[in-house]
C-alpha cells in the first residue's frame, strides 16, 4: 500500500528532458486553472500547504513533480483557460504539455479535474480526446462535489455518460472517503 503522506516536492520543469532522474511511473493532474488541483494534492498527502493554493487561477506555470513514497511521481500540470488580467493560460499549457505528453513512456494515468459545478468546455473536451486518441488511461475527477446537491450530481453523471465517460470519481477535499477512493484508483492504475 502506498503511503501518500510520504511525499516530497522534487522540482519544477518546463520540459520532459528536465524531468527528475531515476524515473518512476507518473500520474498527471490536469484541469482548468480553477479546478482545484492544488487542493486535491494537499488532500491526497494530508498536508495543508504542500501545493500552493490561490484565489487567483493560473498560479502553476510549470510541471511540478512530487515523489510519493519512493513509488511514483505525481505531476501537477499548469491549468488551462484564462486568468485575470488576460493571461492566456491555454497557450502556456499547450507549450508545456505538448512537450510533456509526446512519447512519455512513464505516464500511466491522467487525472482530468473538472469542477463538478461546471460542465465540460471545449478545452476539457480537447484534453479528453487527446488522452483517448493517445491511449492514455484517464480518470475524470469531479472536484468540489460537496458544493452540489443530489439532483445536480445526477445531472453531472448524465452529462458524463452522454460524453461516453464511464470512468469518473466525485471528490471533495472535505470528504475523506472520496480522497481514499482516489488513492485506491491511483494504486490500481500504477499496477496495470
Amino acid at each position: 500500500m502506498i503511503d501518500f503522506k510520504n511525499i516530497t516536492f522534487i522540482k519544477s520543469t518546463k520540459t520532459l528532458k528536465d524531468a527528475p532522474k531515476g524515473r518512476y511511473k507518473e500520474v498527471l493532474i490536469v484541469g482548468r486553472s480553477n479546478a482545484g488541483k492544488s487542493s486535491l494534492i494537499n488532500a491526497l498527502s494530508e498536508r495543508k500547504s504542500l501545493a500552493f493554493t490561490s484565489s487567483k487561477p493560473g498560479h502553476t506555470k510549470l510541471l511540478n513533480y512530487y515523489e510519493i513514497d519512493h513509488t511514483f511521481y505525481l505531476v501537477d500540470a499548469p491549468g488551462y483557460g484564462y486568468a485575470k488580467g488576460g493571461v492566456d493560460l491555454y497557450s502556456l499549457f499547450e507549450e508545456v504539455m505538448n512537450n510533456y505528453l509526446e512519447n512519455n513512456i512513464y505516464l500511466k494515468l491522467a487525472l482530468l479535474l473538472i469542477d463538478s459545478r461546471r460542465e465540460f468546455n471545449d478545452n476539457d473536451d480537447e484534453m479528453m480526446s487527446y488522452f483517448l486518441n493517445h491511449n492514455i488511461q484517464t480518470l475524470v475527477i469531479m472536484t468540489k462535489s460537496d458544493k452540489i446537491n443530489q439532483s445536480e450530481k445526477a445531472k453531472a453523471i448524465k452529462h458524463l455518460k452522454e460524453k461516453g465517460i464511464e470512468r469518473y470519481l466525485f471528490t471533495s477535499i472535505s470528504n475523506k472517503k472520496s480522497i481514499e477512493d482516489l488513492r485506491k484508483e491511483i494504486e490500481l492504475s500504477l499496477k496495470s
